[in-house]
């Protein structure tokens, strides 16, 4: 595929649209997938390990996967928490337009499959999953984490799905170093050789004292 990543934003590769049989949300599906997007053939071992070491999501408010691809986290997400709004995100477009063909088929109107760029600034979220794209290079991934789990809610949870032998170890101590005030970071799980990494945020963190006269 050259230069032509999951990553990229519009993949020069072959469409190659396909159809799949997948379970999601306890659901034997068919979802539709194609070339140049993460993991087409099936829903990939770390996405699955995610899946099934994260609990349900809260029932109302926004609900972030970052990082979609073709969108075996939105789409259960949404079947899950059918009156949240799910934020489908990537950076590749045709991955987006895959995750609305699958909403749509699967009669799913609480996702909103957008670019970073079109997540309005004052949505915050209840809750973040995310196989992140490792591979992008530890700056680009560090980027994505300050970004986006400051929009937490107070109170809320990311979970991070990462292989253990790409480093998995490390960023769990960055996040705990990064995200060291109002936050904690614990290993929730392992399978598969993956980690899932939470992050909760407990509040907004504290002002410093003022000093009495």
């Amino acid at each position: 595929m050259g230069e032509d990543h999951y990553f990229s934003a519009s993949p020069a590769s072959a469409e190659n649209l396909r159809r799949i049989r997948v379970t999601l949300a306890g659901r034997d599906l068919e979802v539709t997938t194609a070339g140049g997007v993460f993991s087409p053939a099936h829903v990939d071992d770390g996405t699955a390990v995610l899946l099934a070491n994260t609990p349900p999501p809260p029932p109302g408010g926004n609900l972030l996967d970052l990082g979609c691809g073709w969108g075996p986290i939105a789409l259960t997400l949404a079947m899950d928490a059918p009156h949240a709004t799910v934020w489908a995100v990537d950076v590749n477009e045709r991955a987006l337009d895959l995750v609305r063909r699958n909403a749509d088929a699967l009669g799913l109107q609480n996702i909103n499959a957008a670019l970073p760029s079109d997540v309005p600034g004052d949505v915050v979220f209840r809750t973040i999953r995310s196989n992140p794209p490792i591979r992008v290079g530890k700056n680009v991934l560090h980027g994505l984490m300050e970004q986006w789990i400051p929009r937490l809610d107070e109170r809320s949870d990311a979970w991070l799905v990462v292989q253990r032998n790409l480093g998995s170890d490390s960023l769990q101590r960055w996040l705990a170093a990064t995200f060291d005030r109002g936050y904690s970071v614990h290993r929730a799980a392992t399978g598969r050789g993956f980690r899932v990494l939470k992050v909760r945020r407990h509040g907004t963190p504290p002002t410093a004292a003022i000093p009495l006269p």
